[in-house]
């Protein structure tokens, strides 16, 4: 940039505005500062920390014992002439030291000349206590929110005394609670930081707002109080772009089942004006069933977790739910373990219950004795019930089977066979190339098939998950696919389930 004529700096202040102009939000850079210094005094300017290092600008020699005097605060600043250059050395403070800023140029500084050094030090020293403040705030914004999602991690894996002891140091009663709601909020990915700032704003840092760590669209609210229901969906509101699903309310140590809860409302919400939703606004298939047969059955399937010790099952338990709602990538990341920690939990739970989880019908069973699970009035019920049930019977009950007719019935209003699409699609496993094949059609097809049945079943099907679980199941109780066999009892083998 050229600067005014020699001996114009008083008479014209445009240097002074210029220099002001880099205090602007978009001009806080102290190497723009150097670069305009160093074209308004044509002279080769730098700016060094204590040790020497180049901060901004281009190298200028200068006397190192001056420089040091500088910087150790004995002298403010320093001038001299030699060899056909006049150099003048400024002390900058630095956030943790001190640095000097050299300006050298062929002609002497008359008073103007060093008036703008002088000011443009005390602008770089500004600028840069301001960025190391900055700096400081962002790490202890992100590792608050790293202890969040820890905390949101303990509580995943069932361990809500440890997640309470994490909380209390920076949060006191946070989670002094026995239950909580779980909301996710979707938005767009570079707005996440706005929305999370948002949540904890609107719901006064009285719940726990964690950036979801395996969709980037989502933030997700752990809350113990009753209003952040209203506060959330105020949050939404004011995006167009924005959407809200909510679980019921439950037990801390049953975050993971809630979390799923919420990630299948926020599928209805995508479909609703409101753009939010609740789990409970919706019928659910376990809903309609009997609550004895229900409740034997799952307690006598998932006998084998509960039978471990409480941390391991506990850890295989809240795995499976994850890893039955996720791929094993997000899963693990939602956890804070490796994919491979995933897929091992997975493989021992599958081997316990005596389920196969490469079968849709099999993934959804479980997840339903798993969600079932979670409503249980407590751990009382995992005595034997007097009452027997197989899968098959709780399926068999006219209140599942009408809820079932009338839900894939909307499929049938549809030019497309969108109901003979799913039922291959499902018998495939969630496979279209399989389905394709069985139907004789394109891959492609037999996606778009799926994809057009999510807003007419208002379920996210293609991404898997609770949702694709109720239509599999719907599928199951209407007789268009076979119920599986799962356990030793369903499978006919006499043989005990090893505990591994």
């Amino acid at each position: 940039m050229a600067g005014p004529a020699e001996g114009t700096y008083d008479a014209d202040p445009v240097w002074a505005r210029q220099l002001l102009d880099h205090l602007r939000p978009a001009g806080r850079d102290a190497g723009k500062v150097v670069a305009w210094l160093s074209g308004t005094v044509r002279a080769s300017v730098s700016l060094r920390d204590a040790a020497g290092h180049l901060l901004a600008g281009e190298p200028v020699p200068v006397d190192e014992g001056l420089a040091a005097d500088v910087v150790r605060g004995r002298i403010a600043s320093a001038a001299w002439d030699g060899q056909g250059h006049h150099v003048r050395l400024v002390r900058v403070g630095l956030p943790d030291s001190a640095g000097v800023l050299a300006v050298s140029r062929t002609t002497p500084f008359d008073r103007s000349a060093a008036d703008v050094v002088t000011h443009t030090a005390a602008l770089l020293e500004l600028l840069l206590r301001a960025r190391e403040s900055a700096a400081t705030g962002y790490r202890l914004r992100q590792a608050a929110a790293d202890l969040r999602l820890a905390i949101l991690q303990l509580l995943m894996v069932e361990d809500p005394v440890s997640a309470r002891r994490v909380a209390a140091g920076l949060w006191p009663g946070l989670l002094d609670t026995d239950t909580a709601c779980v909301y996710v909020v979707e938005g767009r990915p570079e707005d996440r930081d706005r929305i999370a700032e948002e949540c904890l704003t609107a719901t006064r840092e009285e719940a726990l707002v964690v950036r979801c760590p395996a969709v980037d669209a989502h933030v997700i609210v752990v809350a113990p109080g009753e209003s952040a229901d209203e506060a959330l969906r105020a949050v939404v509101d004011r995006r167009h772009d924005a959407y809200l699903g909510g679980s019921t309310r439950q037990r801390l140590a049953c975050t993971a089942g809630a979390y799923g809860q919420a990630v299948s409302a926020l599928a209805v919400a995508r479909f609703r004006p409101e753009k939010a939703a609740v789990y409970a606004e919706r019928t659910h298939p376990e809903r309609l069933m009997d609550p004895a047969a229900l409740t034997a059955w799952t307690v006598r399937l998932l006998r084998p977790l509960d039978e471990l010790p409480c941390h391991v099952g506990g850890e295989l338990l809240a795995t499976t739910r994850l890893g039955l709602e996720f791929t094993a990538v997000n899963a693990a990341k939602v956890l804070g373990v490796s994919r491979n920690t995933v897929r091992a939990r997975m493989t021992r739970a599958e081997g316990l219950i005596g389920a196969d989880f490469s079968d849709l019908t099999a993934r959804a069973a479980v997840h339903l004795a798993l969600n079932a699970q979670i409503c249980l009035p407590g751990q009382e019920e995992a005595s034997a019930p007097a009452v027997t049930a197989r899968f098959a019977d709780l399926l068999a009950g006219p209140a599942v089977r009408a809820w079932a007719h009338d839900l894939l019935r909307r499929l049938d209003d549809d030019a497309r066979d969108l109901r003979g699409t799913m039922r291959a699609w499902i018998a495939a496993d969630g496979n279209a190339e399989r389905a394709a094949q069985r139907l004789g059609v394109h891959a492609q097809t037999v996606r778009e098939h799926v994809r057009g049945a999510e807003p007419v079943l208002e379920r996210q099907l293609l991404a898997g998950g609770r949702d694709l679980y109720e239509v599999v199941l719907a599928h199951l109780a209407t007789g268009d696919l076979r119920p599986p066999a799962l356990g030793p009892e369903e499978r006919g083998d006499q043989g005990a389930p090893v505990h591994g």
